[in-house]
């Protein structure tokens, strides 16, 4: 859930820098809209048919692009006001520079992120035109422990199709501090393009987006999770103010890595997409990628190699290193760059820093 699913350059960018009026990319005309599909491949009871049929016009598709490393993902979000503010998971938008959702109608609008909180893996979008929009309603009510759920999302090439389940538990803990904690647990079977989806309750409410699974050995659903966002709650509020909040993690260390092309190199290792301004990493002199005046890639960040002494051969090793340091540590960093290999010291010192806009340009060349 947390990895988001890759599309091909040329259907990614026809599908939003079109959006944004940007003349189209060679490939262009190959790409295929997101079908609407309107039989349900799971048989929902009478009452759960009538309650999705209701909700769904209010749920959308959500497109990424990044313009730096020639990527794009997928994932869920909904409408929470009628003039157009979606909310979604922030790691679906996190790597991005161009949005796009899709409605159930096919309508397709561009969006851009107008708050976060990367902690919690909540993000806001706001459409800018079009409207008003059907949306809706974040629960007043506590969740309660064996009520039965819906989800609406995007996974396994549907669009906008329901996952039934049923609320197994409160304040579920990741277990890893690159996750929500405090997060709802249910048994509904999500998957990759759910991420930032509504959990629905019993009466219609959204109690919480997706955020993350967890999966047996053979690669099925074990358990399903979403961050509660009650109605007038503090999370929402920050959200609706426009707070844009990194995780003291993110902030204090500052490197954001690029998944298409970390343990892609020779020697494998973890590619800095880019460095927070101010942070640890960029006092150390490490560097992100590099791209021109017109958003394209032309070179990588730092190949992160080792963090302490240990070998970093992808990103999930490198996160694992990096959540590990804290306030008051200096760890060497072994890297390559442009072929020739490196050292820098990482002082992991002061107080988080100020949020940044999700695929932010790191390095202008």
């Amino acid at each position: 859930m947390r990895r988001r699913s890759l599309l091909t350059l040329p259907l990614l960018l026809a599908l939003a820098l079109g959006a944004y009026l940007i003349p189209e990319r060679r490939g262009a005309a190959d790409f295929t809209p997101a079908p609407i599909t309107t039989t349900l491949p799971d048989p929902l009871p009478q009452k759960g048919r009538e309650l999705f049929q209701g909700l769904r016009p209010a749920v959308v598709r959500v497109d990424t692009v990044n313009t730096l490393t020639r990527t794009g993902g997928l994932g869920t979000g909904f409408f929470i006001s009628a003039g157009g503010d979606v909310l979604t998971a922030y790691h679906v938008v996190k790597a991005g520079q161009l949005f796009q959702i899709t409605t159930l109608s096919g309508e397709r609008y561009p969006a851009r992120v107008t708050a976060f909180d990367e902690a919690a893996d909540v993000a806001l979008l706001r459409v800018g035109r079009g409207g008003p929009f059907p949306y809706l309603d974040l629960a007043a009510r506590p969740p309660r422990v064996g009520e039965e759920v819906l989800a609406i999302g995007n996974s396994d090439g549907d669009f906008l199709q329901p996952r039934r389940g049923v609320l197994l538990r409160l304040n579920a803990e990741a277990g890893r501090s690159d996750f929500p904690q405090g997060t709802l647990e249910t048994n509904a079977p999500l998957a990759q393009g759910d991420s930032g989806g509504p959990v629905i309750g019993e009466g219609g409410s959204v109690l919480g987006v997706v955020s993350y699974i967890r999966v047996s050995e053979d690669g099925q659903t074990r358990a399903s999770y979403a961050v509660p966002v009650p109605a007038g709650g503090p999370l929402i509020s920050r959200l609706e103010a426009g707070e844009k909040v990194l995780s003291p993690l993110s902030a204090l260390v500052g490197l954001a890595f690029d998944e298409f092309h970390s343990g892609q190199t020779t020697p494998p290792g973890a590619v800095v997409l880019r460095v927070t301004p101010g942070s640890a990493a960029a006092r150390a002199g490490l560097r992100g990628c590099v791209s021109n005046a017109a958003g394209e890639l032309t070179a990588l960040g730092d190949v992160i190699l080792t963090i302490g002494g240990v070998r970093t051969p992808d990103t999930g090793t490198a996160l694992d290193q990096v959540k590990r340091l804290k306030v008051g540590d200096q760890v060497t960093v072994g890297y390559l760059r442009g072929g020739q290999s490196g050292e820098a010291t990482l002082a992991i010192t002061g107080r988080p820093l100020a949020g940044e806009v999700p695929g932010e340009p790191c390095t202008r060349g």
